[in-house]
C-alpha cells in the first residue's frame, strides 16, 4: 500500500490565483498525494489582495511568505519543509520569478533536507546514503574530475594510519570490479611487475583503490559505478556491498572515497569535501556546487597557483565557501609530485594527468627536490594514443618512468617502459598547504576524524 505523498508547493504572483488554484486542485486529486502548504516565492503583477490571510483564502491552503515580495524566501521554504514534514517540493511558479540559477539554489535547499525537487519537467532527487557502516567514518568527495581528490585520499589515509586509527579505504571507480575487490596494501609489495600481473588478468590495476593501497599502505576495497548524475548519484555502483565488507576487514575507521562528481552512496559521520581552483568559477559558485560544499566539515581547495588559477580566482572561492558554509574548516593547497624510489641522479621521463601549463613546475620540483633530470614530460595518462606517442617521443633519452598511478599508468606506461629495458617508479601527489603551514591540513584532518569518532558514538 503506497503512502500518502505530503507535497509543499512554490507559487508566485505572475499566475492569477484562480489559475493557481486549480493547479493545486489537480495535485491534491491525484492518488497518494497531499498538498500540505504553499510558499509564496515572489511576484506582484496579478496580485490583487497580497496579505497571507487573502492569499491563503484564495487558494485554499496555508500560505507562507517571505520577508517581502521580492526576494526568493530560501529559509521559508526550508522551515516550511521542515514544519508540514513534506515529503516532496513541487515547484509552480515560472520566469520572471526564477531563473535557472535561482531553482538551482531551491533544488539545493531542498535536497539538502533529504527530499525531492520537482516541477513541470523536471525532477530532482537527494543523493543515495545506505546506513551500512558499522564503524565511525568519513566521507571524500569533489567538485568535478581530476582535482586530486585521490591523492588527498592517500594522504588522509597515510596520516590517520600514521596516528593509530587503523583506517580502510573503499574507493568507487569507473572502472573497478564487478564484486568489491581487497588489496592488502599493508601486506603486499605492489611492484609494477605485480600491477602488470594484475592488467594481464583484466583488472584495472590503476583504479583508485590501488592507488590508494600502493601510496597509503593500508587495506583498501575497490567498488565500481558507472554514470554521475548532477547531484552526485550514480547510475549503478556495488559500492554499499563494499561498505558491508569494510564492517568485516581488520580496521577502526572507515574512509568512503568519490569519483570525480560522484559522491559514495554510503551515510559517514562527517564529510572532506575538494573543489578545484582551476575549476570553471560557475561549476563552483553555480549548479550544486554549493550543495557539495555545504555537505562539508573541511575544504581542501586544491590547484592554488597559477597558471592553473589566480590569487584573485583563489581567495574568490575561499569567501564564497565560507559565505555559505561558515562552520567548515577551508584550506587552499597545492600538489608537489614525490617518487616513491630513488630517482636521484637519473634522467626520467614524467608521466602525469596535470596539464602541460604545469609541467614546468613539476618538473623543477623534481630536479630541484630529488636530483633527477627530467628529459621528458607527458599530461596525457588518460589519454592512451597520445601518451603512447609521448612515451615513443623520450624514451631513448630515459632511465626512468616516473609515472603517477592513473587512468592508463600500467597498461600503456609501465607496460611501454617496462619492454624498452626501463626502470618503472610511481609517483604520489602531496598537497602542501599554500601559506607554508602543512600542520594545518594535518590537524583540520585529524579534526574531522575525531568529531566523526564522537559522532559515532552519539548515535
Amino acid at each position: 500500500m503506497k503512502t500518502l505523498r505530503r507535497m509543499l508547493c512554490l507559487v508566485d504572483g505572475e499566475h492569477y490565483f484562480p489559475v493557481t488554484k486549480s493547479a493545486l486542485d489537480m495535485l491534491d486529486s491525484l492518488e497518494h498525494n497531499e498538498v500540505v502548504a504553499v510558499v509564496f516565492i515572489g511576484g506582484t503583477e496579478k496580485l490583487r489582495d497580497s496579505s497571507e490571510a487573502g492569499i491563503a483564502e484564495k487558494l485554499g491552503r496555508p500560505v507562507y511568505f517571505g520577508e517581502n515580495h521580492y526576494d526568493i524566501p530560501y529559509q521559508k521554504i526550508a522551515d516550511t519543509v521542515e514544519k508540514y514534514s513534506a515529503d516532496v517540493v513541487m515547484d509552480l511558479s515560472d520566469e520572471p520569478i526564477v531563473d535557472y540559477s535561482i531553482r538551482f539554489k531551491i533544488a539545493t535547499v531542498v535536497l539538502s533536507m533529504g527530499i525531492p525537487y520537482e516541477g513541470p519537467d523536471f525532477k530532482f532527487f537527494p543523493i543515495t546514503e545506505h546506513d551500512v557502516l558499522k564503524k565511525p567514518s568519513v566521507k571524500i568527495l569533489g567538485t568535478g574530475k581530476r582535482i586530486g581528490k585521490t591523492a588527498v585520499s592517500a594522504y588522509a589515509a597515510r596520516l590517520i594510519h600514521k596516528n593509530n586509527y587503523n583506517p580502510c579505504v573503499v574507493a568507487m571507480g569507473r572502472g573497478g570490479p564487478a564484486e568489491p575487490e581487497i588489496v592488502h596494501g599493508d601486506k603486499i609489495e605492489i611492484t609494477p611487475q605485480y600491477l602488470m600481473e594484475q592488467s594481464d588478468k583484466g583488472v584495472h590495476a590503476a583504479s583508485d583503490h590501488w592507488e590508494d593501497a600502493l601510496m597509503s599502505r593500508i587495506l583498501t576495497i575497490g567498488c565500481r559505478r558507472c554514470g554521475g548524475g548532477m547531484v552526485g548519484d550514480v547510475f549503478i555502483t556495488n559500492m554499499k556491498k563494499g561498505a558491508e565488507l569494510a564492517n568485516d576487514v581488520d580496521s577502526d575507521f572507515v574512509i568512503m572515497e568519490g569519483s570525480g562528481a560522484a559522491i559514495p552512496p554510503i551515510k559517514t559521520n562527517k564529510h572532506i569535501v575538494l573543489v578545484g581552483a582551476n575549476q570553471p568559477i560557475i561549476n563552483i559558485e553555480k549548479f550544486f556546487g554549493p550543495f557539495r560544499i555545504n555537505l562539508a566539515d573541511l575544504v581542501v581547495i586544491t590547484m592554488c597557483e597559477e597558471p592553473m588559477a589566480s590569487n584573485e580566482k583563489v581567495e574568490r572561492i575561499e569567501n564564497y565557501i565560507k559565505e555559505i558554509n561558515p562552520s567548515a574548516t577551508v584550506i587552499s593547497t597545492v600538489f608537489r609530485p614525490k617518487p616513491l624510489g630513488n630517482v636521484k641522479g637519473k634522467n626520467v621521463l614524467f608521466a602525469t594527468t596535470a596539464p602541460n601549463s604545469i609541467q614546468s613546475v613539476l618538473s623543477e620540483h623534481l630536479e630541484d627536490f630529488y636530483g633527477c633530470k627530467v628529459v621528458g614530460t607527458t599530461p596525457h595518462l588518460s589519454n592512451r594514443p597520445l601518451l603512447q606517442k609521448d612515451i615513443e617521443k623520450y624514451i631513448d633519452t630515459a632511465d626512468i618512468m616516473l609515472t603517477e598511478l592513473k587512468a592508463a599508468a600500467v597498461d600503456v606506461a609501465t607496460r611501454d617502459a617496462l619492454e624498452a629495458g626501463l626502470e618503472v617508479i610511481y609517483c604520489d601527489n602531496i598537497p602542501i598547504v599554500t601559506d607554508g603551514n602543512n600542520e594545518k591540513l594535518k590537524t583540520a584532518i585529524i579534526n574531522v576524524v575525531d568529531s566523526a569518532i564522537e559522532s559515532f558514538k552519539d548515535e
